[in-house]
């Protein structure tokens, strides 16, 4: 069976029954005085379990985790966890440039109780794929959480290649890769020589659908804060086998993934959100709300889809 194949005993990078394919990289929302909104993170966390995602992804580049400080992630971690309970999974943004901070960042992660954590590619700094093996294989062993690496080299610069994807998937707590890189051939490589349980997930709305017919496993995605439902829909269908109605959703849902990457990630979803009447607040400078051209393009092309969140009374 290829790795996105829809057995029940699939692997879970949990070793659980519950099946991960589904992962909201969740924003984080803010009050009007630009601190983190703990209360709303709870429960934009338990909002997006009831459409459709089966856990979320806290504190990576949605979340805006370069503008948030190590106490503010660490408290995002344990509440969104005491949230969320057993119920959904927690994967925290733990990585960064730094390998050190990193892998303090990552056990105290682990001491609030979340089930994995994202390390990205060390941006800014541009490592060697010799560098970066030995930084992923120093954090992972700093650790006894599951790690799922992150490859967006649109933000980071630098690729991760896929023969160090592959040679550190054969760490035994390195057991996924979130792809960002659009690279469909390198994604193939990776998912056609790694082990049978190392979990590729699209990094990319807009790459789901070709990343599960190549093989691939799930999504952590941005556009399932607003159309959750309909993306674990599209996924569950492929995995039945039902392909042309799984495309069909994927093509529908197009024209909104790029209205939400209109201008950079998490500017949009952000706005999008608060229109539709769950309030996240503004990002943190260096950004901000989108400009008037951009709001109108996503106001326009949301009235065009039913929204899944449920949202809050007022």
């Amino acid at each position: 069976m290829n790795k996105s194949g829809g057995s029940t005993n699939s692997p879970s990078f949990l070793g659980k029954n519950r099946l991960d394919r589904l992962l909201t990289a969740m924003v984080t929302p803010l009050d009007a005085q630009g601190e983190v909104d703990y209360q709303q993170a709870r429960r934009l966390a338990l909002s997006l379990l009831d459409s459709g995602s089966d856990g979320v992804m806290i504190s990576g580049t949605t979340g805006e985790s370069p503008t948030l400080s190590r106490e503010e992630k660490l408290r995002l971690f344990a509440e969104t966890k005491s949230a969320l309970g057993n119920r959904g999974t927690v994967v925290a943004g733990t990585g960064s440039y730094n390998t050190k901070e990193s892998q303090e960042l990552t056990k105290e992660a682990e001491r609030t109780g979340v089930d994995a954590c994202l390390l990205v590619v060390p941006y800014y700094n541009r490592p060697t794929q010799q560098g970066l093996w030995e930084h992923f294989r120093a954090i992972a062993q700093s650790t006894t959480l599951p790690c799922i690496l992150y490859n967006v080299p649109s933000r980071t610069i630098t690729n991760l290649a896929a023969d160090t994807v592959i040679k550190l998937s054969q760490i035994d707590n390195i057991v996924g890769v979130k792809e960002a890189s659009g690279n469909l051939e390198q994604i193939a490589e990776i998912i056609h020589k790694t082990k049978e349980n190392f979990l590729i997930y699209s990094g990319n709305d807009s790459d789901t659908f070709p990343i599960l017919a190549l093989g691939g496993y799930g999504v952590i995605s941005v556009a399932s804060h607003l159309v959750g439902i309909q993306i674990k829909e599209m996924v569950e269908k492929f995995l039945d086998g039902q392909v042309q109605e799984a495309a069909e959703i994927h093509r529908y849902l197009l024209p909104l993934v790029n209205a939400l990457f209109i201008v950079a990630n998490p500017m949009p979803v952000k706005w999008a959100l608060n229109y539709v009447g769950f309030s996240v607040g503004k990002p943190r400078l260096p950004l901000i709300e989108p400009d008037e051209k951009s709001t109108n393009l996503i106001q326009a092309t949301l009235k065009n889809y039913r929204i899944d969140l449920p949202i809050p009374k007022s």
